[in-house]
């Protein structure tokens, strides 16, 4: 495939991870001003901001483009907000791509930021019975209770153990030892996840990730603007897939029961199509993969989706898990950042987070987490209600 579709990175820039209970708009500025610097661009070069909404920051937070925008320095830059729940950074991202490959402009700031309260995230006030979100709260789904349907469905067709998910969170939790912008930089022992609390049967607290604060931002731009700036072997974006289901979804969205199961169909999986589509516009395939990072909300869904992404068959994620595979090191390193697992939600952010570890990847700039000799990394992530996303980086 012609690489006219392909745009470069030439910055990425985040702020760690924490609970700083800040206005998220001081720590977007921080990811933003080091992506500049990382990009050698200056501010006044960007042509185009392209913001992810948080929901939880009243307006300047819905339309977070502007925000950042203002923030730092109005200069006469179009801006943009994308929101797609916690695809919300790639949602924005392809809104960058869109408007480079149209010729509309030649440089973008990509950001994400959050300020999130105490505590698993939880709907807006207000009764919205026609908001599936509200409504899987009103009757008990909170995110906690899918993420355990979701590990129970697993144990139940493929065998894995409660060892597998707790070996999910000692690798995850390993790898992000090195990572200056993870919240958590602790090494974990499988016993010690055992004896944290249930939180929903049979997820403990240490099976789960937290909610924090953060951000994440890129520079990007056209090929020729890369080239013209010395930067012509940048790594580049080569797929942003935001595809939904092919088929009808209930209205309350729950784990792989009615809108993503990819055992009884797996030509109209959400989550399944959301690579497929990513795979076919970067004109490669998941045997050319280097390192991926996924959303693990959950440790079991980290297994899933290494199935999605086709990383391996179906029902045989634990195994490459059991055998080293995944971890840095092995045949397909996945979340080598440490994923959610060490970072928790910053929700516009972590998908922008996920695209600045693949061109620290890429570059070669990892550090203590490094992959060797990577050359394609691949992300996933997964909102609500047909929300979701799947970028490809490849140098």
């Amino acid at each position: 495939m012609s690489t006219t579709r392909d745009i470069a990175i030439l910055g990425a820039g985040m702020h760690p991870w924490g609970k700083w209970g800040r206005n998220f708009v001081e720590y977007g500025v921080v990811a933003a001003r080091a992506a500049l610097a990382d990009a050698g661009v200056p501010w006044r070069d960007v042509q185009f901001v392209s913001g992810a909404a948080t929901i939880r920051n009243g307006y300047p937070g819905q339309v977070a483009g502007a925000t950042f925008a203002q923030a730092l320095g109005w200069q006469g830059a179009q801006v943009n907000t994308s929101y797609a729940a916690c695809a919300s950074g790639s949602q924005a991202l392809a809104a960058a791509r869109a408007k480079i490959l149209a010729g509309e402009c030649e440089v973008a700031l990509v950001i994400g930021s959050d300020t999130t309260p105490k505590g698993f995230l939880k709907p807006q006030p207000g009764d919205r019975p026609d908001d599936p979100d509200w409504v899987r709260f009103r009757i008990g789904i909170t995110n906690p209770t899918y993420f355990a349907l979701y590990a129970r469905r697993r144990m139940a067709m493929y065998g894995d153990t409660l060892a597998d998910f707790a070996a999910v969170k000692v690798k995850n939790a390993e790898h992000g030892l090195s990572n200056p912008n993870a919240r958590y930089r602790k090494a974990f022992k499988a016993d010690e996840v055992a004896a944290s609390p249930i939180v929903a049967d049979p997820l403990r607290l240490m099976d789960i990730c937290a909610t924090s604060d953060g951000a994440a931002a890129l520079i990007v731009s056209s090929l020729a603007y890369a080239s013209r700036i010395g930067k012509a072997n940048a790594p580049r974006v080569a797929a942003v897939s935001t595809v939904t289901p092919s088929f009808a979804s209930a209205l309350v969205e729950m784990p792989d029961i009615a809108t993503d199961s990819a055992i009884a169909a797996p030509a109209q999986s959400f989550r399944a199509a959301l690579p497929r589509k990513a795979y076919e516009q970067a004109g490669i395939g998941p045997e050319d993969v280097s390192v991926a990072e996924v959303y693990d909300l959950s440790t079991a869904l980290e297994l899933d989706w290494m199935e999605d992404l086709q990383l391996c068959a179906r029902g045989e994620a634990a195994h490459l898990l059991r055998a080293g595979e995944t971890r840095i090191g092995g045949r397909i390193p996945v979340n080598p950042s440490g994923g959610l697992a060490c970072f928790g939600e910053a929700v516009p952010a972590q998908a922008l987070a996920q695209v600045c570890e693949l061109t620290w990847q890429l570059r070669g700039q990892a550090g203590a987490r490094q992959v060797a000799d990577a050359k394609v990394g691949i992300t996933a992530n997964q909102g609500l209600f047909g929300h979701g996303s799947s970028v490809i980086v490849k140098r």
